[in-house]
C-alpha cells in the first residue's frame, strides 16, 4: 500500500512530528507500506526525529511560516496566493505518485485536498481539540477570524473518507459525523524501566509557545520553590517564547531552580531522572508527554484542558487534574507529590499500568485496520 502524509514540516521536536515519524517508520518496516511525506515549510532542514531511509520526502516550498506574526491584513493579502501555489504543487505530486491513501494532518491543505482527483482515498487526522483556535483567546478581528475558521472546519469534515480524532472527549465536540473514528497517539517508549521517583526534579516538556502555558508553570514554581527550595524544574523544549520565559524566571529570581533545556534525542534520561511531570497547557490533543511519563511510571499534575488529560489521568489514581489557570491548586498538588514518596510510587505504578493501553502495537492495529478498510 502507498500512503502520502501531509505535514507543515518534520524539523520540529513537537508531538505531531514525533507521532508521524513513529507511525511512518512502523508502516515502512513492519507492514512494508510505501510512505511518502509531503511538507510545505521544511526549507531544507533535517527531520528532528529519524525516518527510515525508504521514506520519501518532498517539500513544496510554500513557506506559510512567512506569515507568522504578520497582521491580519497581510495574511489576507498573501494567504490566497500561497493556497493557489500549494494546491497546484500538491496536485502535481499526488497525480504523479498514484497513492492509495492520502492523509492530511489538518494543515493548510485541508480545505482543498479532497478536491484533488488523483484516485486516492482521503483521511483527515487532527492532533488538537476542536476548539483549538478559540483557545488562543485573541481579541478583535483575530477573534472573529478564529470563530469563523472553527465553524468553517466543520464543513470540511464530511468530504473525507475518514476523520480521525485522538480522544472520545473530542469526538463528542465534533458531533455526529458518520466518518469519525477515535485513534489515540501511541507512546513513543515501550520500556520495562521505571523512574526511581527519588530525584528532586519536576519535568515539563513541550514547545515554548502560548499553548503549553509554561508562563503559568513558572508562576506555579514561584509558589512551590518557597516551600520546597531543594527541588528543581526542568522545562525541555524551545520556541518563540524562550526570551519571555527567561525574563520571567529572572523576575522571580529562579535562575538556580529552573532550567530551560534544549530539545534532545535523549529525552528518556529526563524522565528517568524526574519524580513528577507537570502539564499546564491551555489546550491539547493527546499530549505525548503524558503518554511518555506514564511509560516510565511517573505521576502527573496536569491542567484539565481540552483535550487529552481527562482521557489519560484518573485524578487521585495515577496523577492529579486541576482546573486550567488554577495556579494555587496546581502548586498544592505538586507539593503533595513532592513531599510524599509513597504517594508518588502508588500513582507511578498506576500510570505504568495505564500506559499499556497506548502501546504502539495496539494503536497501529487500529490504523492498519482503517487503511485496509479503505484500500482500493
Amino acid at each position: 500500500m502507498k500512503i502520502v502524509y501531509h505535514i507543515p514540516g518534520t524539523y520540529n521536536s513537537g508531538g505531531m512530528e514525533r507521532v508521524l515519524s513513529n507511525k511512518a517508520n512502523y508502516l515502512t518496516t513492519v507492514c512494508n507500506y510505501e510512505i511518502i511525506i509531503v511538507t510545505t515549510d521544511q526549507r531544507g532542514r533535517r527531520p528532528f526525529f529519524p525516518l527510515d531511509e525508504r521514506i520519501k520526502q518532498y517539500d513544496l516550498g510554500i513557506n506559510y511560516e512567512e506569515n507568522n506574526g504578520r497582521s491580519v491584513w497581510h495574511k489576507l493579502a498573501h494567504y490566497p496566493f500561497k493556497q493557489w501555489h500549494h494546491r497546484c504543487a500538491l496536485t502535481k505530486i499526488l497525480k504523479a505518485v498514484n497513492a492509495d491513501i492520502t492523509v492530511s494532518m489538518f494543515g493548510n491543505e485541508v480545505s482543498f485536498i479532497t478536491k484533488i482527483k488523483d484516485g486516492s482515498r482521503k483521511v483527515l487526522e487532527i492532533h488538537f481539540c476542536k476548539f483549538k483556535k478559540l483557545q488562543y483567546e485573541r481579541r478583535g478581528l483575530w477573534r472573529m477570524a478564529d470563530v469563523w475558521r472553527t465553524r468553517r472546519e466543520e464543513t470540511w469534515i464530511p468530504r473525507f473518507d475518514r476523520f480521525v480524532v485522538l480522544t472520545e472527549e473530542d469526538k463528542g465536540y465534533w458531533g455526529n459525523f458518520s466518518n469519525i473514528e477515535v485513534i489515540p497517539n501511541a507512546c513513543s517508549f515501550e520500556t520495562d524501566e521505571y523512574s526511581a521517583l527519588t530525584a528532586k526534579n519536576v519535568l515539563a516538556v513541550g514547545r515554548y509557545c502560548p499553548q503549553k502555558g509554561f508562563d503559568m508553570l513558572i508562576d506555579i514554581w514561584h509558589i512551590v520553590h518557597q516551600v520546597m527550595p531543594g527541588w528543581h524544574l526542568n522545562i525541555v523544549g524551545d520556541g518563540e517564547q524562550r526570551e519571555r520565559l527567561e525574563r520571567k524566571i529572572t523576575h522571580y529570581g529562579l535562575q538556580e531552580s529552573i532550567t530551560l533545556a534544549k530539545p534532545t534525542g535523549d529525552i528518556k534520561s529526563y524522565y528517568l531522572n524526574s519524580s513528577v511531570v507537570a502539564l499546564t497547557s491551555r489546550y491539547e490533543g493527546l499530549p505525548m508527554v503524558l503518554l511518555e511519563a506514564q511509560a516510565f511510571g511517573l505521576p502527573v499534575v496536569a491542567y484539565e484542558c481540552k483535550c487529552g488529560p481527562r482521557d489519560l489521568i484518573r485524578s487521585g489514581i495515577n496523577g492529579f487534574l486541576v482546573q486550567v489557570r488554577s495556579r494555587q491548586r496546581a502548586s498544592f498538588r505538586l507539593m503533595e507529590l513532592m513531599k510524599d514518596i509513597s504517594l508518588r510510587r502508588r500513582m507511578g505504578r498506576a500510570a505504568k499500568e495505564n500506559s499499556k493501553h497506548f502501546s504502539q502495537e495496539e494503536v497501529m492495529k487500529k490504523w492498519i485496520n482503517l487503511f485496509e478498510s479503505l484500500k482500493k
